[in-house]
């Protein structure tokens, strides 16, 4: 990977709905124009997201979603309006950053739901993007959301028992509607600690994967407080509404991606999203290719970071 960088501009973009956005450029501001769209949903973007990106060559452009990493309000806070806080809503700024910007048109790249975002505004704004490189595919359709939150609890009966226990007597079978209500719960002990019983499952559905470093740790759990309970908040406002998005509507609609080169990095191991979807997508998109990287998982881990690397470089020719 590149070194870090600092950004040579940032700023908080108003979109309406009382929110800012916070965004940051790195790399050459002649360079060829890059968004990196992130994960969770509710994750937030790092410096080091940049770093896949040749500075010379790029203009990487770095966004936090509504309601994550220095964007406000921020979802930590239980007063904090979800109701504008939807995909549609996600789409609508990402192009409003692009005509604030001036960009014309630009790569996305992005992994988990930042696969599952990249794809619905490129669907929308098919003229407006060059590139796609997607990791860790998702379309988060309903089908992908109940295995990850059941279908997986197979392989972690314990951790199971656990997040269905977190999410109170009275959840009933939809343990993902109750968290939304936990995390929005005015009372700070109830939020955090339905954050944490969120962040152990997703920490126990990656435990299997190594980065190299002997495993992979705590990556949702280890987060600061604030940052964890806006990503529990925010990934169970999501998947409780399906992301807003009929199911299987990015896949049908993946012909509208033609003409955009695209390639699908996807770990062999990951149980947290099958790469059945991304053989999926492969098969509905005939200008994207497909990498499988056996021994990688959801999190990824050095080969698969070089392949994304090696796409990116690739593509900053064009």
């Amino acid at each position: 990977m590149y070194p870090e960088s600092e950004p040579h501009q940032e700023g908080m973009l108003d979109v309406g709905d009382g929110n800012l956005v916070h965004w940051e450029a790195h790399g050459d501001p002649a360079g060829k124009p890059a968004l990196v769209v992130h994960g969770g949903p509710g994750a937030g973007c790092r410096p080091g997201h940049a770093r896949v990106f040749d500075p010379a060559r790029y203009r990487v452009v770095l966004l936090d979603q509504r309601g994550c990493g220095r964007s406000t309000p921020h979802a930590s806070d239980p007063a904090t309006d979800m109701g504008a806080n939807t995909t549609d809503h996600l789409v609508a700024d990402i192009e409003r950053l692009r005509v604030h910007l001036g960009i014309e048109r630009w790569l996305l790249y992005g992994g988990s739901w930042g696969s599952t975002l990249s794809l619905a505004y490129a669907e929308r704004h098919p003229h407006r993007v060059t590139e796609i490189v997607i990791s860790a595919v998702t379309t988060t359709r309903r089908s992908e959301i109940a295995w990850l939150y059941g279908g997986a609890a197979r392989f972690f009966p314990e951790a199971w028992e656990r997040f269905r226990e977190g999410a109170g007597p009275g959840a009933g079978s939809d343990l993902i509607a109750a968290y939304a209500r936990l995390t929005a719960h005015p009372d700070p002990a109830v939020r955090e600690r339905a954050a944490a019983d969120w962040c152990a499952w997703e920490d126990a559905v990656v435990s299997m994967e190594t980065d190299g470093s002997g495993g992979a740790g705590t990556p949702y759990g280890g987060r600061p407080g604030a940052a964890r309970l806006a990503l529990a908040r925010i990934c169970a406002h999501y998947f409780a509404h399906g992301a807003w998005l009929e199911e299987g509507a990015l896949l049908r609609d993946a012909h509208r991606l033609a003409g955009i080169p695209g390639i699908l990095l996807h770990g062999r191991l990951d149980l947290g999203s099958p790469p059945v979807t991304a053989w999926e997508l492969s098969r509905a998109w005939p200008d994207a290719e497909l990498v499988v990287v056996d021994g990688s998982g959801h999190l990824g881990d050095a080969a698969s970071r070089a392949r994304v690397v090696a796409a990116l470089d690739r593509f900053a020719a064009r």
